[in-house]
């Protein structure tokens, strides 16, 4: 009995299985390392799911015979069509707006569009486009931005910083975003303005800043420029 198991296992797709396995490890460790909030136990199981499901839909299609009234005509990748729908569900989750209105987890959200298609392209014996796949989607998220910030223009060399600033005297507020501007020689374009409670107000100002420069540098930069109650810095 068990031999005939043995004999019944299609080796190669046990092969597309574990190759999956081993590219969505890749990719997986990478968004592990930055501590991003999709990790490596998720991108594994959407690699690996992802090529069982095309197996599934390729091998299903050939496996029932014609019909004897009709002939039946199965799509060999219709279900493996529907993975990147259902994965766009997951991508969403990942996309947060925080209270600033900044957006962030796009990258990790294509991350893991590019995991499902991973899949399937292992899953279809699309091997070596598999692997030359996760090669540039790791060139791309790892070393072409830090190659771009050595080699580009100014704009390349800086990051964005949110700025959160309480006031208590509403005719300091021009006197405040001024000074922000002299002490980071940008003109500062994104500006909101709040009321808060008991005479105080809230300035939030995106600032680019040197990508070199740490959050207690810009802190200190800040801290000096008088009216100012109390500073949050946000990256």
């Amino acid at each position: 009995m068990i031999i005939e198991v043995l004999k019944s296992i299609d080796m190669e797709m046990l092969l597309r299985l574990l190759l999956a396995t081993f590219l969505g490890l890749a990719i997986g460790i990478e968004r592990e390392l930055k501590r991003k909030s999709l990790g490596l136990k998720t991108i594994l199981v959407i690699s690996i799911v992802s090529c069982l499901l095309t197996i599934v839909s390729i091998q299903s299609a050939y496996l029932f015979p014609e019909g004897t009234l009709a002939e039946i005509r199965m799509d060999p990748l219709r279900l493996a069509a529907q993975i990147v729908s259902g994965v766009g569900f997951l991508g969403a989750g990942v996309i947060l707006r925080r209270g600033d209105d900044t957006v962030s987890g796009l990258t990790t959200a294509a991350i893991v569009w590019g995991a499902a298609g991973i899949g399937i392209a292992t899953g279809a014996g699309f091997y070596i486009e598999a692997i030359a796949g996760v090669t540039l989607i790791l060139i791309s998220v790892e070393i072409v931005p830090i190659t771009i910030k050595k080699i580009g223009v100014k704009e390349f060399h800086q990051k964005e910083l949110y700025l959160r600033l309480t006031l208590t005297n509403r005719e300091d507020i021009d006197d405040v975003i001024h000074q922000v501007e002299n002490s980071f020689h940008e003109k500062v374009d994104n500006i909101r303005i709040k009321d808060l409670a008991e005479d105080a107000y809230l300035i939030i100002l995106l600032v680019m800043v040197d990508s070199e420069q740490t959050i207690s540098e810009v802190y200190r930069k800040v801290a000096i420029i008088d009216k100012i109650e109390n500073i949050e810095i946000r990256a």
